[in-house]
């Protein structure tokens, strides 16, 4: 009886446990310090440089083909090779992260479309439902719990700017539990490095609001 007893006591915490991965995250998960976060990176497949392709080649900064294969990467390696830099731990308020990269590099490998437009209008065209409808038809590859990632929209060398949705998911259901639009101003040397310092300025800004956006739950 005592070896029953052990079983079924050893069936039941794994059953809990079971349970409590698969629960569904709330809004004030995405707020609790506590609740693990898994970064899933940056998703490029809505970017769009504003300005010219012809213009950007002329000064030799970027060829459309090389930007998937070239840049995106090197901008995700920054996230390991710079973590007090790209520092999403400190942007989501957790003392770590888990790291995922995979479920965006997914993604962006398979994005063949020309990246330029010469509307200023295009910088910033999505809306949330947008965010949702794209959360829905993810891919985030056996990954469970509270994500957390960037969908990155409009890049403009002329207002040295580029805009991101900060977004917390529900990897369970596949849904949106919180999204919101940060800008942050571009610099440096390099093309890499010249956007590079976007990221870091719009998870800066998003740390720096965080209880703020807690506060209205």
């Amino acid at each position: 009886m005592k070896k029953i007893t052990k079983f079924s006591c050893f069936i039941s915490l794994l059953t809990c446990a079971i349970l409590n991965v698969a629960q569904a995250q709330t809004k004030a998960d995405v707020f609790n310090p506590k609740v693990p976060v898994t970064w899933l990176g940056m998703d490029f497949s809505q970017a769009r440089f504003i300005g010219s392709e012809a213009a950007y080649k002329a000064s030799g900064e970027l060829l459309n083909s090389e930007f998937v294969g070239k840049f995106i990467p090197a901008w995700a390696n920054l996230f390991i090779t710079e973590p007090k830099t790209y520092n999403v731990p400190r942007a989501s308020h957790r003392d770590s992260v888990h790291f995922a990269f995979k479920v965006t590099e997914a993604v962006n490998n398979a994005i063949t479309k020309n990246f330029f437009t010469e509307k200023p209008s295009d910088f910033s065209t999505l809306k949330e439902k947008d965010i949702v409808d794209l959360v829905k038809n993810y891919d985030f590859q056996g990954q469970k719990g509270l994500g957390m990632m960037m969908f990155v929209e409009g890049m403009s060398k002329a207002t040295h700017e580029a805009g991101a949705w900060v977004t917390f998911v529900n990897m369970n259901d596949k849904t949106v539990l919180f999204t919101v639009y940060k800008t942050g101003n571009s610099r440096g040397f390099g093309f890499r490095n010249y956007w590079a310092h976007s990221w870091y300025n719009i998870l800066k800004d998003f740390a720096s609001d965080f209880d703020t956006y807690k506060q209205r739950l």
